[in-house]
C-alpha cells in the first residue's frame, strides 16, 4: 500500500496567501450545498439533494478549528436534518437579509469580517460575500455573484462546489496534509 507523502491538491500561492486567517465560512444552501432544485413530496414537504463530498469537507472545516455557518432563506425538516448530522452550529434559517444574521454569528464566536469567507450562488448572498475577506462561488453560480467572488469553483453547487471550498481553506490553514495522514494506513 503506497501512503500519500505529498497530497496531490494545489492551489495558485496567491489564492492561498487570500484564504489565510479564516476562521468562519459563511454557507448559502439552495445552489451552494444543493444544486438549487426542489422536489416536492405528496403532502408538500420539500426534498433536497446534498453532496457527501460537501459534507465530509464541512466536518474537515471542524477537526481543522475552522467554523462552518449556513444562512439560508428556506427551512426544512430535511435541511435541519442534514445540518444537525454534521453538526453545524450555528445557522439562520429562513433569513432574506443575510448580512446582519452574519455580523450576529460574527459576534458569538468574537471574530471579525477579516476572518471570514462565504460561499453564495444567487442575489441574497452579495451583501455576505462582499463583507467577508474571501468570497467564492461555485461554478453554476449567477454572473454577478460569480463577478465579485475571490474564486469560482469548478463543479457546481451540490456536487462538490462546497468541498472544493472546503479543501482550498484547509491547505491555507495549513491542515490539509496533517487531515489526509489520519486517513492512510
Amino acid at each position: 500500500m503506497t501512503a500519500i507523502s505529498n497530497p496531490a491538491l494545489r492551489f495558485e500561492p496567491e489564492l492561498l496567501l487570500q484564504a489565510q486567517g479564516v476562521r468562519v465560512v459563511f454557507f448559502d444552501v439552495d445552489g451552494v450545498l444543493t444544486d438549487g432544485g426542489l422536489f416536492f413530496s405528496e403532502s408538500g414537504e420539500a426534498l433536497k439533494r446534498f453532496s457527501t463530498l460537501d459534507g465530509h469537507g464541512l466536518k474537515m472545516l471542524q477537526k481543522a478549528g475552522i467554523t462552518p455557518a449556513v444562512i439560508t432563506g428556506r427551512d426544512s425538516p430535511a435541511l435541519r436534518a442534514r445540518l444537525l448530522a454534521l453538526g453545524i452550529e450555528h445557522v439562520r434559517y429562513g433569513t432574506e437579509d443575510k448580512a446582519p444574521a452574519a455580523q450576529e454569528i460574527l459576534n458569538i464566536l468574537k471574530l471579525d469580517w477579516h476572518q471570514a469567507a462565504a460561499m453564495g450562488d444567487d442575489w441574497p448572498d452579495i451583501a455576505v460575500m462582499q463583507r467577508a475577506a474571501f468570497a467564492c462561488a461555485p461554478s453554476n453560480a449567477h454572473i454577478e455573484v460569480k463577478a465579485i467572488a475571490h474564486w469560482v469553483t469548478l463543479r457546481e453547487g451540490g456536487h462538490g462546489a462546497a468541498r472544493d471550498l472546503c479543501d482550498l481553506l484547509l491547505v491555507a490553514s495549513g491542515q490539509y496534509a496533517h487531515l489526509l495522514k489520519g486517513y492512510q494506513t
